[in-house]
C-alpha cells in the first residue's frame, strides 16, 4: 500500500477539522524550547480517532454498509465510529470495555449507536466484537490495525507539516499504533529529517516491548489510567510500520503524565485525558533546547471525578505540600506555640484529637516550596519542644491516615494492617471479602476511589500469630498488590491500639 498516496487522498474532513498548532508559551519559556500543542481534542468527539474510523467506512461497499458496522473500543474509537455512521446513515454496534469512562460512553449513546459492554479492556472487548461480527454478519471497523485507518490518522501528520514546516520532533502517543504509524510513516516519507517519537505510560507499553523483543508482545495487565491506550497487544501492521518508521519510544509515569495534564490546562484552559497528555510529557523529558516540538493532544474524554486523582498526584510529584506528624505537650499555650512556628505558610491540613492527658499528635499538611524547607521545619518544630516526623513520603498517611485521624481503639488485639489496590471493576470487593473475611475479622477498612484505573485500601485484621502464614497465604490467593504497614508510623499514632 502506498501510504503517502492514500494519506493525501483521505476523505476525513467530511466529518474532520484541521485542528489548530497552538504554542505552549509558558513551558516553552521555562525549558528554553518551542513547545506546540496539535489540538485533536478540539475535533468534534474531541479526539482524532475519527478521522481513521470515516476514511475507513466511507471506503466500504454499499453492500457491507447495508449491513451495518461493528467496532471495540474504549471510547474514542467508538466515538470516531459512531459519528461515521450517523453521518453515513447506517447502524453501528460498539462493544466497549466495563471499565470505559461514562463520558465516553454517554457520547457514543448520544450518535444512536448500540452499546455492549464487556470486559476489563480493550483487548477482552476485541474478542466479544470479534464473535459478535461472525454471528450478526457486520463489518468490524479496527480502530487501529488497518491501512485505511492508518492513512486516516496520517492526515494529522500533514496539517502539522503544513502548519509548521521547520519542526524538528514530534511525538505521538501510542495504544495499539495507529496514530504513530501513521504520523511518522507521512513525516519520514515527506520529511525525513524531522523526528517522530512514539510515547507509551510505563504500566502500558506493548509497542515499546515489542519493538525491543522484535516482535509483538502481549501484556498480562495493562495500566488502566490512562485508558484511551490500554491495549495488550499492538497491531500486526501498526508494528512494521512503527518498527520501520519511528526514532525511538519514550515511556512516561503517571506522575509525569498528570503534570502534563496539568500543563496543557494552564496553557490552552482545557483538561485533556490521560492518554491526550502522554506526548507533551515525553516532549519536555526529552526535548533540547532551542528546538520546536510538536506534541498531539490526541483527546479530552476525561471522566471530571479523575481531575481530583490529578491533582493530587501532581501535588505530590511536585512535592509542594509537606506532611508531618508532631507531637504537642498537653498544657495551656502548646497549641497557640505550635502554630506560630508554622508562620505565614499555608496549611493544607489539620487534624488534632486529644490522645493521652500527657500529649496529643497533630497531623499537619503544609504547602512549601522545596525539599530544603520541609527539613528545616522538620527542625523549627523539634527544636521548638515538638518532636516531629516527616510523613510527605509516606504513602499510607497520604492517601488515607489524612481522612481518618482520631481512630485510636481499645481492646483490639491481633491486629495487623494492609494496604491494597484493588481493580476498579465490579466484584472486586467481594472477591476480596470472600477470601478474608470469611474467617480473620476485619477491625479497619478505609477505600477511597480517586478516579484511577485502581483504589487504594487500608484494612487491619484480627490475626492470632499462630495464623499469620495462613492469613498470608490468603492474601497471595487474591492475586491484588498488597504490602503490610503494621509498623508504619502514621497507623501507630493515629489509629492503633491503645492498650
Amino acid at each position: 500500500m502506498n501510504y503517502l498516496t492514500e494519506i493525501l487522498n483521505a476523505t476525513v474532513y467530511d466529518v474532520a477539522v484541521e485542528t489548530p498548532l497552538e504554542e505552549a508559551v509558558g513551558l516553552s519559556k521555562k525549558y528554553g524550547c518551542r513547545f506546540l500543542l496539535k489540538r485533536e481534542d478540539l475535533q468534534s468527539v474531541h479526539s482524532f480517532k475519527l478521522r481513521g474510523a470515516y476514511n475507513k467506512m466511507s471506503q466500504l461497499p454499499k453492500e457491507a454498509l447495508e449491513k451495518g458496522v461493528l467496532a471495540a473500543s474504549a471510547g474514542n474509537h467508538a466515538q470516531g465510529v459512531a459519528l461515521s455512521a450517523k453521518k453515513l446513515g447506517i447502524k453501528a454496534t460498539i462493544v466497549m470495555p466495563v471499565t470505559t469512562p461514562e463520558i465516553k460512553v454517554n457520547s457514543v449513546k448520544s450518535f444512536g449507536a448500540n452499546i455492549v459492554l464487556h470486559g476489563d479492556g480493550y483487548s477482552d472487548a476485541a474478542e466479544e466484537a470479534a464473535r459478535l461480527v461472525k454471528e450478526k454478519k457486520l463489518t468490524f471497523i479496527h480502530p487501529y490495525d488497518d491501512p485505511s485507518v492508518i492513512a486516516g490518522q496520517g492526515t494529522v501528520a500533514k496539517e502539522i507539516l503544513e502548519q509548521c514546516p521547520r519542526v524538528d520532533s514530534v511525538y505521538v502517543p501510542i495504544g495499539g499504533g495507529g496514530l504513530a504509524a501513521g504520523v511518522a510513516v507521512y513525516i519520514k516519507s515527506v520529511k525525513p529529517s524531522v523526528k517522530v517519537y512514539g510515547v507509551e505510560p510505563e504500566d502500558s507499553d506493548c509497542m515499546y516491548r515489542s519493538i525491543k523483543a522484535g516482535r509483538r508482545v502481549t501484556l498480562e495487565n495493562p495500566g488502566l489510567f490512562a485508558d484511551g491506550v490500554c491495549v495488550k497487544k499492538p497491531g500486526e501492521e501498526t508494528f512494521r510500520l512503527c518498527k520501520k518508521y519511528l526514532d525511538g519510544i519514550i515511556r512516561v509515569s503517571t506522575g509525569e503524565l498528570c503534570k502534563a495534564i496539568k500543563d496543557i490546562f494552564e496553557a490552552t484552559r482545557a483538561i485533556s485525558e490521560p492518554a491526550g497528555a502522554l506526548a507533551l510529557a515525553a516532549a519536555k523529558k526529552t526535548a533540547k533546547k532551542n528546538e520546536t516540538c510538536v506534541a498531539i493532544v490526541s483527546g479530552a474524554n476525561m471522566n471530571f471525578d479523575r481531575i481530583r486523582f490529578v491533582s493530587e498526584q501532581t501535588e505530590i510529584g511536585e512535592k509542594r505540600e509537606a506532611i508531618f506528624e508532631c507531637q504537642i505537650p498537653e498544657k495551656m499555650g502548646s497549641f497557640r506555640k505550635f502554630i506560630s512556628k508554622i508562620g505565614k505558610r499555608a496549611v493544607t491540613e489539620f487534624n488534632y484529637r486529644m490522645s493521652d492527658p500527657s500529649h496529643a499528635h497533630v497531623f499537619v499538611g503544609l504547602s512549601v516550596k522545596d525539599q530544603q524547607e520541609r527539613e528545616q521545619l522538620v527542625k523549627t518544630f523539634t527544636s521548638a519542644g515538638f518532636p516531629t516526623i516527616d510523613l510527605t513520603d509516606d504513602a499510607i498517611a497520604k492517601e488515607h491516615v489524612r481522612h481518618m485521624v482520631g481512630g485510636h481503639v481499645r481492646g483490639v488485639h491481633d491486629e495487623v494492617v494492609y494496604s491494597f489496590e484493588f481493580p476498579e471493576r465490579p466484584g472486586a470487593l467481594m472477591d476480596f471479602l470472600s477470601v478474608i473475611a470469611v474467617k480473620w475479622n476485619i477491625s479497619l477498612f478505609h477505600y477511597r476511589n480517586h478516579g484511577a484505573d485502581h483504589g487504594k485500601v487500608l484494612a487491619g485484621f484480627q490475626v492470632p500469630e499462630a495464623e499469620r502464614r495462613e492469613f498470608a497465604a490468603a492474601l497471595e490467593k487474591i492475586g491484588y498488590q498488597f504490602t503490610d504497614v503494621s509498623s508504619d508510623p502514621a497507623y501507630r499514632y493515629f489509629l492503633g491500639n491503645r492498650d
